[in-house]
């Protein structure tokens, strides 16, 4: 079992940029793969972006993808969402999850564990 815990959240402005760091509990290297998801209000919980667990792959929603890079430091047990040139409909609370996979996966039921969210605001 795996804690994660969210961080890295914000209020910026429109065009600007903000990193978020999902820490792990336990080792995660050859074990989660991880993933970032996004929930806005009145709305169902998205996928945004995921990555395997050597870090070899990753994939994005075409929402985000140029603008997003996820990352991971296994050493650290920790997962990176660098978010640039941000946009108003990026507001939303942003959740990592980690897979007991090797193989990334973009669905929300396909994840056994979750952070507890960190907020995203981004001002027009």
């Amino acid at each position: 079992q795996v804690q994660l815990v969210d961080s890295g959240g914000g209020l910026v402005q429109a065009g600007g940029s903000l990193r978020l760091s999902c820490a792990a509990s336990a080792r995660i290297s050859n074990t989660y793969a991880m993933g970032w998801f996004r929930q806005a209000p009145g709305k169902e919980r998205e996928f945004v972006a995921a990555i395997s667990w050597s870090g070899g792959s990753t994939t994005y929603a075409d929402s985000v993808k140029g603008r997003f890079t996820i990352s991971r430091d296994n050493a650290k047990n920790t997962v990176y969402l660098q978010m640039n040139s941000l946009k108003p409909e990026d507001t939303a609370v942003y959740y990592c999850a980690a897979k007991r996979s090797w193989r990334l996966s973009r669905g929300v039921d396909e994840y056994d564990y979750w952070g507890q969210g960190t907020q995203v605001t981004v001002s027009s």
